[in-house]
């Protein structure tokens, strides 16, 4: 199997003075927590937004891997609706010192292009700046951060660069060249 390069881009705001929102998209797009714990939901969000730029670190995880991530205080998970239908999520992950993780952020790709990530970018990065206000025995945030990848959708860091994350570090390294995965065996053509 060959290997190719990808970068990895780390990004991150150090006061919510930096979030700078994206416009509403037009339409009826409703960002919804998902409040219960659910393997099965985040494993499908998972794999519809992530099949075709190749998340694969977590299809292998079990049942029971997905249920311990996802019951840990302060890991919420907010779900961009169009017109009743999941287009996409963002994903907070709360680590020590008030400092937040924008974990997976993503859209569908039936989705892309519509001005929904923007939207949900910025609904996200704002919950992560007020978390402590729904985790009280968490330290208020003082950064939120994030990573891309030479492998993500073309427009994601613009779009990170857009709502205010600074670059902070960048790092390549060389990976094992796989078929895009789809979020079903042959979803997606190679």
């Amino acid at each position: 199997m060959s290997s190719v390069p990808v970068t990895t881009w780390s990004l991150e705001q150090t006061s919510p003075a930096d979030l700078l929102p994206g416009a509403a998209p037009d339409g009826a797009v409703r960002i919804v927590r998902a409040e219960v714990p659910s393997p099965e939901f985040s494993r499908f969000l998972y794999a519809s937004v992530g099949g075709d730029i190749h998340w694969t670190d977590r299809l292998a995880w079990t049942y029971a891997r997905w249920q311990e991530y996802l019951d840990r205080p302060g890991v919420e998970t907010w779900v961009a609706y169009d017109r009743g239908t999941p287009a996409g999520y963002v994903e907070l992950d709360p680590q020590d010192g008030g400092v937040v993780e924008i974990a997976y952020f993503g859209l569908v790709p039936a989705f892309r292009g519509r001005r929904i990530g923007g939207h949900l970018l910025s609904y996200g990065t704002a919950r992560a700046w007020d978390l402590a206000e729904r985790w009280p025995e968490r330290a208020p945030t003082k950064r939120v951060w994030l990573h891309t990848c030479s492998k993500d959708g073309e427009f994601a860091m613009d779009n990170y660069r857009r709502r205010g994350f600074k670059l902070f570090d960048t790092e390549v390294k060389l990976e094992a060249e796989g078929t895009t995965p789809g979020p079903w065996p042959g979803a997606y053509p190679a």
